[in-house]
């Protein structure tokens, strides 16, 4: 097969057609979706450890939920200048897998098809890349959460890895499996409880209850980050002197998150511990140069939390072929 190399005057062709061919500012900003799709796993190595990020899909929601405790005008604004919608939430939902040895844990189950359309891919990205859920070993969960937890059960109700070890936080499973809560909150926070109550009754699963800094297994522990939800815990990797910190909830927004790190969201349920945990961690983080993994960043979602003149930015780690 032949190569069709252009020459020096073929490329100034082009160059000299480009303008021609140049789309306003806006239009070249919003970069539309593929027609067949695009890849739902990325794999990459800490030390002697192998990760791989796997995709639940998407999720579409209001950005109305965003920096309820500031000034709206401010977060559309924020949301305009950082080449997002102001109005419509466009989030991703990145799943870490841990192959440790003979140990394989994954951290969360996404939502199966009981939460949004445009989620309940993960069982179809993971057969993709190659990965037999047969082989898991252990479930993490970050939190109750409808897109972290309610994809626990298949299409029978009997749990998705039934001979894998599941592990919560104690205080996470403490808040949710309180007497009559589903009567204690808001009418509109009803339907998250059940479906709370009801993948953490799951058959077949028997929970193993974690505290801040219990070891999963060598290498995987976790980390209390309460805020987001009361119990919140993110998943500590670490490996030939290299750590990472698979978020979860702790921080929502590849942007926001960063550069305004005082402002949460509709869905923290306590708002003054979730800038507390997510300050915290961006000193952690920045300072111990701890590479992150954000559940609902821009897929593949990992990278690197830069601290500049008082400031916070999300660096992407390089992709590696």
């Amino acid at each position: 097969m032949s190569l069709l190399k252009p020459t020096r005057r073929d490329i100034l062709k082009l160059a000299a057609a480009a303008p021609a061919f140049a789309l306003p500012a806006a239009v070249r900003a919003e970069l539309g979706a593929p027609e067949a799709g695009n890849p739902g796993y990325f794999r990459f190595t800490l030390g002697d450890l192998r990760l791989t990020v796997l995709s639940d899909g998407y999720m579409a929601l209001p950005t109305s939920g965003l920096g309820v405790n500031a000034d709206p005008s401010d977060v559309q604004a924020f949301l305009k200048a950082h080449y997002l919608s102001p109005l419509d939430g466009y989030s991703h939902t990145n799943h870490l897998l841990i192959e440790a040895g003979e140990a394989t844990v994954l951290v969360d189950v996404g939502s199966g098809h009981r939460f949004l359309d445009t989620t309940g891919r993960l069982l179809e990205n993971m057969e993709t890349a190659g990965i037999d859920p047969n082989e898991i070993t252990h479930v993490v969960i970050t939190h109750a959460h409808p897109d972290h937890i309610w994809g626990i059960r298949d299409d029978f109700d009997e749990a998705l890895f039934p001979d894998a070890e599941y592990i919560m936080g104690a205080a996470e499973h403490g808040y949710w499996m309180q007497d009559d809560l589903v009567n204690q909150v808001a009418a509109s926070e009803q339907q998250f409880v059940l479906g709370a109550v009801n993948s953490i009754n799951c058959d077949g699963v028997e929970w193993t209850l974690a505290r801040d800094g219990q070891e999963i297994v060598p290498g995987v522990r976790m980390l209390a980050t309460p805020g987001h939800t009361a119990g919140h815990m993110s998943v500590m990797v670490e490996a030939g002197g290299t750590q990472l910190i698979a978020l979860g909830d702790a921080m929502t927004h590849g942007w926001m998150s960063f550069r305004r790190p005082d402002w949460f969201n509709g869905f923290d349920a306590d708002g003054a511990q979730t800038v507390a945990t997510r300050k915290r961690l961006l000193d952690m983080c920045s300072a111990d140069r701890i590479a992150v993994l954000g559940y609902h960043f821009p897929f593949p979602g990992v990278g690197h939390v830069l601290r500049e003149e008082g400031t916070y930015s999300f660096v992407p780690a390089l992709w590696q072929f």
